[in-house]
């Protein structure tokens, strides 16, 4: 399996530092609003990558941290009168909800940054004393010249970085490149050695990782935005601390772009995972951001998810299972091909391609061809299932089509009789009506010799 290093701009061999296990971590949101398809894109993307390193046969802990303390929550707070947990609490509650319906699996840890203040300012004081970090006031800086190895993630030398850098409003640096570990923060800040403060963004992730995963990691991943500086920081403040390498591996997925520009919520151009999830169902968008190459951005369109709809219904409709028999699919040469496309840098459009072949396979009756198109589309987080609608929601459908038609039933068998005995009465315009307000709902009704059987769309 190969993967692409970000570190070293190569497409690398994938080694793990203990043979079949991975240790996985992915930066995970800052709880202050709703997610967006750019979002969608990051946790899609690694959702993929962990359920096929499980599907080739690794041991794998996924360790995606939350951001629960942040400016931006802060404001929040401030603005709306909450406290700073009341507007975190909600907002990962809303951005869990939206996970679930994108049908990513839950990570192995989840850890808070709250919830790990012990551990943020353990390794800052490890790099006080190690004379890579100071204190200023309440503040605490690293020393970014004295890591010699900065910018060799973004491709960024020293110098271009100096010219760019900036000492803000209230900011006591030695330098201008120096980053905060800790922030001086009377008012929402936690107690430290160093006064009542708060973490820096970049030390969260490097404790979190630390704690949960070890000194040194396999896979580092996140949106490409992270490169600089958060990613370049947690490696500066994670090797100087440990004395270590700190992550082997580096993958960074590409921006979602409208319009040639970066989906963002600071650029206002940004669609929530829940208005998505109101026109497309979460197989359209996942199908519609693995049609595209993990590194490359994607360009949002109404035309690319309808696109998408189309070719996960044209899966769809070959994998629902017929059966119950089961199968070896290392036998068949779909998997071979499927496994070379996503050994080969997660070439997820080309593993879409083997899917659609034995779709083809599936529908002119091929024997297993259903079961492996089952087992693939799973491996990577497809749910291939005919839609169902909950007891309560039939009995809602039922209860409208009651007050439409003007009579009352109880079950779609006695919906169904009352058309039939209609259609033998040549009660047209009733067995029409019946139709009309069931399609209202997406059912449809389905008659063949044995009967007629509803479903929906």
């Amino acid at each position: 399996m190969k993967l692409h290093n970000s570190y070293t701009n190569k497409v690398e061999e994938f080694i793990p530092i203990t043979e079949n296990k991975v240790k996985m971590y992915v930066c995970g949101p800052t709880v202050y609003d709703y997610a967006h398809l750019g979002h969608a894109r990051c946790y899609i993307t690694w959702d993929v990558l962990y359920r096929y390193l499980k599907f080739k046969g690794y041991d794998v802990t996924y360790c995606r941290n939350v951001t629960d303390v942040d400016d931006k929550i802060l404001k929040k707070a401030e603005k709306e009168g909450k406290t700073p947990q009341e507007v975190s609490s909600y907002w990962y509650k809303k951005f869990a909800e939206s996970m679930k319906a994108l049908n990513t699996l839950q990570p192995d840890v989840e850890p808070f940054a709250t919830k790990t203040l012990g551990e943020m300012i353990a390794l800052t004081k490890e790099l006080i004393a190690k004379g890579y970090a100071y204190e200023v006031n309440g503040d605490v800086y690293f020393r970014v010249k004295k890591f010699d190895r900065y910018g060799q993630l973004s491709k960024q030398p020293i110098d271009a970085l100096e010219s760019g850098a900036r000492v803000e409003v209230g900011e006591q640096k030695e330098d201008a490149l120096d980053f905060a570990l800790w922030k001086k923060d009377e008012k929402f800040g936690y107690n430290s050695p160093w006064g009542v403060g708060r973490p820096g963004w970049h030390i969260e992730c490097s404790a979190m990782s630390r704690k949960y995963l070890g000194k040194t990691i396999d896979i580092h991943a996140g949106g490409a935005d992270l490169i600089f500086p958060h990613h370049e920081n947690e490696i500066a403040q994670s090797e100087c601390a440990n004395g270590c390498k700190f992550v082997n591996y580096w993958l960074h997925n590409g921006f979602v772009t409208i319009n040639k520009e970066k989906m963002s919520k600071s650029l206002g151009n940004f669609l929530t995972i829940d208005d998505l999830l109101k026109n497309y169902d979460a197989n359209t968008i996942r199908f519609f951001i693995l049609t595209n190459h993990y590194r490359m951005p994607v360009e949002f369109s109404d035309e690319a998810l309808q696109s998408a709809a189309s070719g996960v219904k044209r899966m769809l409709n070959a994998g629902i299972l017929k059966d119950d028999k089961t199968y070896d699919i290392t036998k068949f040469e779909e998997y071979n091909q499927f496994v070379e496309a996503m050994d080969d840098d997660l070439n997820t459009s080309k593993a879409l391609a083997v899917m659609f072949d034995l779709a083809n396979k599936s529908n002119k009756g091929v024997e297993g061809a259903n079961y492996v198109l089952n087992q693939l589309a799973s491996a990577l987080g497809f749910v291939f299932e005919k839609a169902s609608l909950s007891e309560e929601e039939l009995q809602n459908v039922l209860k409208s089509v009651s007050e439409k038609i003007g009579k009352n039933y109880s079950s779609m068998d006695e919906l169904i009789a009352d058309r039939k005995l209609a259609r033998e009465e040549k009660n047209w315009e009733l067995a029409d009506k019946i139709r009309i307000e069931l399609d209202a709902f997406n059912i449809v009704l389905k008659d063949s010799k044995e009967g007629t059987v509803w479903e929906l769309k």
